[in-house]
């Protein structure tokens, strides 16, 4: 793909949204169509330095789609932590050729520091905390520290954990956007067929929330969708979405 996996470089900034400025924006959207409201936003460059972050996972074709059609040029930041799965890999670039992604970028974990404190590449074995902040929450905050927004493919429905998720939310300074909080499954299984989205190629065995590949299982009919991610482990989340924790320096 070229300049589709050129890597990013951090940029110093410091954003400014408050509290207040989420709570005008959940209410100014309030049950405004996803599409039209990202349209919006774009067209008014309300959001400002603004990127997708992506897994690439099971349900991610659906807010990809809904972005690229309202401006394929806002980036998107995938965090390769160098243990993922050659499928999502795979998927990754069929989803950035089909939607017609303009500005598709990598961040990887930082060489010396996996030296550091993952030279065997084992530590997801034992304490997949550090793991995910050394291979996903310290590359992501250095691509983040360039933007003043980001956008979330979170949902409520994949968790008890992730519940009453609002469209816009204020991490640290930066607005975060989740555009698909209110989505449920029928929602996002009903786009993917209007649209003729590919799926991912490991949904099919039982994967229905795709991580890194040492830590994440199929799931069991009448699981958690996200059941699959850290089994065994009494861990939710790798920590992005977590407010107030600051990964590794």
């Amino acid at each position: 793909m070229g300049e589709a996996a050129r890597r990013i470089d951090r940029i110093d900034t410091a954003p400014a949204f408050m509290q207040a400025d989420a709570d005008a924006l959940n209410a100014r959207f309030a049950g405004v169509d996803t599409l039209d409201m990202l349209r919006q936003l774009f067209a008014e460059d309300i959001l400002g330095r603004v990127a997708v972050v992506s897994s690439f996972g099971t349900e991610s074709a659906v807010l990809l789609d809904l972005v690229a059609r309202a401006d394929a040029s806002v980036p998107v930041v995938f965090v390769d932590t160098l243990k993922m799965f050659p499928e999502t890999l795979a998927y990754r670039e069929t989803l950035i050729e089909q939607l017609g992604i303009e500005n598709a970028s990598v961040v990887q974990p930082d060489a010396a520091r996996l030296a550091e404190r993952d030279e065997s590449g084992l530590r997801w074995s034992y304490d997949p905390d550090g793991c995910c902040e050394i291979r996903k929450v310290e590359p992501l905050a250095r691509a983040k520290a360039g933007l003043d927004s980001w956008i979330s493919g979170r949902k409520a429905f994949q968790s008890s954990t992730r519940q009453n998720i609002p469209r816009f939310e204020v991490e640290d300074g930066r607005l975060k956007l989740n555009p698909l909080g209110d989505w449920v499954k029928a929602d996002l299984e009903a786009y993917f067929a209007e649209r003729d989205l590919p799926r991912h190629p490991l949904e099919a065995q039982g994967y229905l929330s795709v991580g890194c590949a040492p830590c994440t299982s199929p799931v069991a009919p009448g699981e958690d969708p996200r059941a699959g991610r850290w089994r065994g482990w009494d861990k939710t989340e790798c920590g992005i979405h977590q407010p107030g924790v600051e990964p590794f320096l």
